[in-house]
Order: structure tokens, then sequence, then C-alpha cells
């Protein structure tokens, strides 16, 4: 990557040169193609998910050249179209959530969840990997109460596909009971048909993040940083195959395995599964929801405390 050299930044070095950014970004194109089309990918990659997919190729192209770099709008719907960035259109995902279930499925209820054992909610998340010459993603699942990664997927599109192919690991690795509360964010792969209907034939509850809110996905989000600066950003990878071993290795191996985590008393994830799991057998968590109060409580709310496993919501 040609963000820095020798210390500068290229704006810094423009400037030293007394030469336009969008000239240096030309010369660089002519001179080594393949390093200017993965700096622009990488661009527009950041700019969508920076705009959580709301912003099309008009606002990346203007948002591209604030920064300096020279490209017409149809070269950016061209990568956003390859790399399946184009933006999130409202109505498909709504008619999309109408047409397979009820909105109140969609609920957040991994904020109500006090964790009382394994296999009680589970996290979901995806996040993108610039190899040389493509991006690639990885989609992720996590036991909330232990931090294991219990599936993943890697794939070179953002499809549904992604997503269910690391539920359908899960699902393999841990058979969990039913009633097990599925939180994720509101993307549209996390939202189709296809995904849902694989969680209600496994009697598992979708729950969302409400909108700009990502508190209640920090465990995803906190491996999925740990994995980009542990592994990712420390290995030059030769392609989607060399990756995905990698992968394979830190997550089985590793992460699972050996890493202390702070969160858990540092230990590994499976080493504190074991030796929590005798201890809350029953596999119930705790939910808190509010209902009336009686006229005594001056909010004419109070807190409501059960401890129940959630059930299936229809």
């Amino acid at each position: 990557m040609m963000s820095r050299q020798g210390g500068l930044r290229i704006e810094r070095m423009c400037q030293l040169a007394q030469v336009s950014r969008a000239g240096f970004y030309r010369s660089w194109q002519e001179a080594q193609p393949v390093e200017e089309e993965m700096r622009m990918r990488a661009e527009i990659q950041q700019i969508a998910l920076a705009h959580r997919r709301r912003y099309g190729y008009r606002r990346i192209t203007a948002e591209l050249r604030r920064r300096g770099l020279l490209v017409n709008h149809k070269r950016v719907v061209r990568l956003m179209r390859e790399d399946n960035l184009l933006a999130i259109q409202p109505r498909a995902f709504v008619v999309t959530t109408d047409a397979q279930h009820d909105l109140e499925v969609y609920l957040n209820l991994a904020r109500r969840l006090t964790l009382t054992g394994i296999n009680q909610l589970w996290v979901a998340d995806i996040t993108y990997i610039r190899l040389r010459t493509e991006f690639v993603y990885l989609a992720v699942m996590l036991d909330a109460y232990s931090r294991k990664v219990v599936g993943w997927a890697l794939d070179r599109t953002l499809a549904a596909r992604l997503p269910i192919a690391a539920l359908a690991h899960a699902l393999a690795e841990r058979h969990p009971p039913p009633g097990l509360v599925h939180h994720s964010d509101r993307g549209v792969q996390y939202a189709s048909g296809a995904y849902v209907q694989l969680l209600q034939e496994h009697h598992m509850i979708p729950s969302m993040s409400r909108p700009a809110n990502p508190y209640d996905n920090a465990s995803c989000e906190s491996f999925l940083k740990t994995l980009k600066r542990e592994e990712i950003y420390a290995n030059r990878y030769r392609d989607l195959g060399h990756l995905r071993r990698n992968i394979e290795v830190f997550i089985e191996q590793y992460y699972n395995r050996a890493r202390l985590h702070s969160a858990l008393g540092y230990c590994p994830p499976e080493e504190f599964e074991h030796a929590v799991a005798p201890v809350n057998p029953s596999g119930a968590a705790t939910i808190q929801f509010f209902q009336p109060a009686e006229d005594s409580d001056p909010e004419g709310m109070k807190r409501v405390r059960k401890n129940i496993r959630p059930t299936r919501v229809c």
C-alpha cells in the first residue's frame, strides 16, 4: 500500500514536491495499475462501510474527489458492483422483512438478557479483508457468554450465503437447544428470507441491534479487531486459500484454545466453557422486561426479572 513512504503521507509528499494529489494518482495509475486499483477499492470500501452502505455511487464519487482521488462515477459503479458494495435499497429490505416474519421478532433481546451459561446468546457480524488483488469477506458467530467463536465462513461475496455458512457451521458444532437468541445488526443478509428460515428451523430467536448502536454486538466487534491486529495485519497472504488456512489456525487452535481472554478471568474460551459447564446445567438465561406497576410506583413502570429460557417468537 502506498499511503506512506518513509513515514510521510501522500498528502505531505505532494505538498513538498509541489504537485497535485490528482497528478500523483494519475501517474501512479499509469505506472502501477494493480496497486492503484487496490488503493481505489480500499478507499471505496472504507467509505461504504463507514456510512453503513447508505452511500450510493454518486456520494462515494464525491467523497473520493474530496480526498484528491481522480475517478469518474462509472468506475466507482463498476468497483462497487464487483465488491458487492452497492447501496442497500430500503424498499427491498422492508419487503423482505415483511414477507418472512413478524417485525416483533427483531426486537433487541440481547440488551435484556443476563447470561448464565453457554448457548443462550450468539452474536454475529461480517467484516472485510483486503488481499493484494481482491477483497474477501468473513462472517463470524460468537457465543456471547464464553466469547468462543462457534462458527465462521470466508467468501468473495457479501451475499446471504456467507453468514448462512457461518451459522450452519455453528449449528453443526454446538447443536444448541431451542430458544437460543441470535443477535446481529440490521444488515440485509441477516434479514434475508433464507437466513431467517434457517433460524426458525432450529427454533432460534432473531434479535437485532438498534440503529446506529453497535454496543450490543461489542464482543463480536472486539474479536474482529483482535483477529485483524494479531493475524491479518501481521501476515501477507498469497490467495484466498492461504488466508483461509491461517484464519482456521488462528480461530480453532489459538483464539478458542490458547489465547487468554481478559473478560474471562484470563482463561481461553474453551477452558472457560469447561470450567463453568457444571455450575449451570439448566442453561437458563435471566431476561428482564418492563410491565405496568401498581399505583404506588411513581414511574408507572417497574422492572421484573425472571429466570427463563426465551421461547420462540412467532
